[in-house]
Order: C-alpha cells, then sequence, then structure tokens
C-alpha cells in the first residue's frame, strides 16, 4: 500500500505515521547505544545502559527516547555531567528517517528493506564519524538484510509463491524474473563496488597516497545491491558532493567518508526516481 493510498484511509495513515515517529526514536536511542559500545569495545547485546561518566546503570525512566534528555535538562540524574546532545539528536533524526520511509513506501516490504538497511547505515555512520573505519560485521548485516527481503521486495509473500504449487511455465517465470532482479542488483554492485575499487588502487599507485579506504568500497559494492546502477551512480555523486561539503567544514582535518555515503543512500532512496526519470526525459 502506497502512502498516497494510505491516505485514503486517514485514522491508518495516523496511526502508521505516529507508530513510525514512536518507534524511530526508540530504534535511534538503541542504535546510537549500539555504536557508542563498538567504539568503546563493549558487548552489544549484553549490559546495562550506563552514564558515560559516572557508570552508573540507568532505569526505564531515564530511557525514553527525546523526553528524558529535555527533561534532565541535558544532564545526568546520577553525577551531574552533561549529558551530549547527540543522545537527542540521534533519536531525532532516527525518527525522521522512519517518517521519510513511510512517505517514501508507504506499508511495503520495501518499507521494511529500507528502515533495516538505513538502520544499519546509521549504526554504521556513527561509529565511522568515531574511528574511521567501516566494521565488517555491519556490511554482513546489510548483505543478510538484502538477502532476507530480496524475495519478499521482488515477489511478495514467498507462501503464495512456492515453486511446487507453480505449473511449469510458472516456474519458469518465477525463475526468469528472480535471475533478472538478481543480474540488476549484482551488476550495480559489481558497477559501483568494482569500478570504485579499480580507481582507488590507479589513484593510490600513481600518488602514493590512499584514496577511498577498503570500508568504503565495500559499501559502495553494498549499495550497488539494494540500489542498481542508476541509482548507485547517482547515489556516487551525491556521496562526493556532500564529502566535499564535509571536507569544507572541517578544513585540513581528514573526514569520513561513511557518513556522506550514508547520506547519498538515504537521498538516493527517497529521491533518486525522480531525478533520473527527469535526466532520462533530457536525453
Amino acid at each position: 500500500m502506497s502512502f498516497r493510498e494510505l491516505c485514503d484511509l486517514p485514522l491508518l495513515a495516523g496511526y502508521v505515521i505516529v507508530l513510525a515517529v514512536v518507534l524511530g526514536a526508540i530504534f535511534g536511542s538503541f542504535l546510537n547505544c549500539m555504536a557508542w559500545r563498538m567504539v568503546y569495545h563493549e558487548s552489544v547485546l549484553k549490559g546495562r545502559s550506563h552514564c558515560a561518566s559516572c557508570g552508573h546503570p540507568l532505569k526505564a525512566a531515564d530511557l525514553v527516547p527525546v523526553f528524558s534528555y529535555l527533561f534532565l535538562k541535558g544532564k545526568c540524574r546520577y553525577c551531574g555531567e552533561k549529558i551530549s546532545p547527540r543522545y537527542m539528536a540521534a533519536e531525532l533524526v532516527s525518527a525522521a528517517l522512519w517518517l521519510g520511509c513511510v512517505f517514501r513506501y508507504g506499508v511495503s516490504w520495501e518499507l521494511l528493506r529500507a528502515i533495516a538497511f538505513i538502520c544499519v547505515l546509521f549504526v554504521l555512520s556513527l561509529v565511522d564519524l568515531e574511528t574511521y573505519t567501516i566494521p565488517n560485521r555491519l556490511l554482513a548485516a546489510a548483505l543478510v538484510i538484502y538477502a532476507v527481503t530480496f524475495p519478499l521486495v521482488e515477489f511478495g509473500l514467498p507462501g503464495s509463491l512456492s515453486c511446487t504449487n507453480l505449473a511449469p511455465e510458472e516456474a519458469g517465470s518465477f525463475a526468469a524474473a528472480a535471475l533478472g532482479g538478481l543480474t540488476r542488483d549484482l551488476g550495480g554492485a559489481l558497477l559501483l563496488g568494482g569500478g570504485l575499487l579499480i580507481l582507488s588502487l590507479v589513484f593510490d599507485k600513481i600518488t602514493g597516497k590512499e584514496g577511498l579506504g577498503g570500508g568504503d568500497i565495500k559499501l559502495f559494492f553494498v549499495t550497488g545491491l539494494y540500489l542498481g546502477v542508476l541509482r548507485g551512480l547517482l547515489c556516487l555523486i551525491v556521496s562526493c558532493l556532500v564529502g566535499l561539503a564535509f571536507a569544507g567544514f572541517r578544513k585540513n582535518r581528514k573526514i569520513p567518508f561513511g557518513p556522506a555515503i550514508s547520506i547519498g543512500i538515504v537521498l538516493t532512496l527517497f529521491f533518486g526516481d525522480p531525478v533520473i526519470r527527469w535526466y532520462l526525459g533530457l536525453l
């Protein structure tokens, strides 16, 4: 169900919007905590949330997204130290991203894939900002999400598409469609990831300096799987523009490229299709 169709049911649309904002803020808090633990080599799944300054375990009332930060006036309830505004910012940004996904995809399997992928990008960006590295386990998570959601996005619920219940000609069409989808996505992955790997190796050889990091190249490979060729190329352009903007703000300082790529992916997911149609219409 597209968002336009959803708007024909105002009560359901309102419920979905509120649910997206609330869940987005909750997941933003959790993903920000996950990124912090990855940066400081703590267990992602074990242990209670605690104050970064005094280490005191946090209670449920301290963890309500946005409202706890505002109620506590940005200070720890137990030691009085200031809490980084990054926590509330992460919750608000995540809520906005979830809401944007609902506007873009409505209630669909594409919504599930987009939200799951963006959650990975969210953690990845926060970690890269701190460590200038992109963890392989996050890229692996993105690959798993792609593999799990591929049949859902391409064909819908798998129960109605069991090849044992299909006539031979229907099974052939199903297999051809699956192969076509995989070819499209792998083409995008090889073009972005493989092309940038070659360019990076040539750049390194000529200049003696490192161009793109290995994590950035692997992220572009994963991006190609999700976006395909045309949207992947648009994402590359947008990511470079965002990266240049970051470099302008952080003069003479090394910048992580992962957040720029993530922003490029989100912008392409939300606005890429009309931009591509407009450009192709000019040809």
